[in-house]
């Protein structure tokens, strides 16, 4: 690894940084600076030095529902990893999906499951698979990618990645690394977990959680990506969903989105499931809280509050 000082690193990385933010973005560089300087560039580099007192690749956890920055916060690291001399991969949970065909399936064992994305939808043992074989030095690995647009917006597996010389996962999904919880919470639950039907899929999706405990348990640190409010998530989806229509590409209509987020919301809802991890420290090694406009706010360790 380089010998960098968080100046030099600033300064070699700007370049690359530059070009990202104008191409991937569509925002200048300087907007972006004191975010690049404060918060990615001190992240990266805690990230190197944690890598480099390890003997084997280390995994970050990036926990953060929609519209929260898990995907810039990735590429923004890769790009400062390669600067530092370390080999970055970026994995979703949206990529260790079930197949189109198995998920067919699925939907007729359970047609509550209507979406893609809750607890039960995704290949665990493919996670683990992956993982494993990173962390013992294995190469190469097949990295799984999952194409969304594919089987006419179902979304179906593409051709796997091959990759070799991983030093750092930075492994990112709307629930990575959430526990389950007292079944007892869904008798009281806030909107929209309103009927009893509501409750019930609730309590499912909830028990099937207990599955992706080994996943997590791969894990090396957890980072939450923290809405000051959960509900943002439906306006930033909303705005998204707007931008795409005015692009000139297909887009859901307002009560599609809605009936889309809320579905999620009932199957784990963020006051539920993400608030407590907030305040775990033995769970979660970095809280960074996200603004109503998608800039960062607060950014801290979690304390016990119990």
């Amino acid at each position: 690894m380089p010998d960098f000082d968080q100046l030099r690193l600033f300064k070699s990385v700007y370049p690359a940084f530059s070009e990202f933010c104008e191409t991937s973005l569509h925002r200048q560089a300087d907007a972006m600076l004191d975010v690049l300087r404060d918060l990615w560039l001190p992240l990266a580099m805690q990230l190197a030095s944690r890598r480099q007192k390890l003997e084997r690749p280390f995994i970050q956890g990036i926990l953060g529902g929609q519209g929260t920055g898990k995907t810039t916060m990735c590429a923004v690291l890769s790009l400062i990893m390669k600067e530092l001399g370390y080999h970055t991969l970026s994995l979703s949970l949206d990529d260790l999906y079930k197949t189109y065909s198995d998920r067919l399936k699925l939907t007729q064992q359970d047609p509550r499951l209507i979406w893609r994305g809750p607890p039960g939808t995704h290949d665990i043992d493919l996670g683990l698979t992956v993982l494993d074989r990173i962390r013992q030095l294995q190469n190469p690995v097949a990295v799984p990618r999952f194409d969304k647009s594919a089987c006419g917006g179902a979304g179906d597996r593409i051709t796997p990645e091959i990759v070799e010389g991983i030093d750092i996962v930075l492994f990112e999904g709307w629930f990575v690394g959430v526990q389950p919880i007292n079944p007892a919470a869904f008798d009281t639950a806030p909107p929209p977990i309103i009927t009893d039907e509501d409750k019930a899929f609730a309590r499912d999706m909830n028990r099937q959680l207990s599955d992706y405990l080994p996943l997590w348990q791969r894990l090396d640190s957890l980072i939450v990506l923290y809405p000051k409010d959960y509900r943002c998530s439906l306006e930033w989806r909303l705005q998204a969903e707007q931008q795409m229509i005015a692009a000139g590409k297909s887009g859901m209509s307002e009560k599609e989105i809605e009936q889309f987020v809320y579905y999620f919301w009932r199957s784990l809802h963020p006051e539920l499931f993400i608030k407590p991890l907030v305040t775990m420290p033995t769970s979660v090694d970095l809280v960074i809280e996200i603004n109503t406009d998608h800039s960062f706010g607060a950014v801290y360790q979690p304390k016990d509050v119990s």
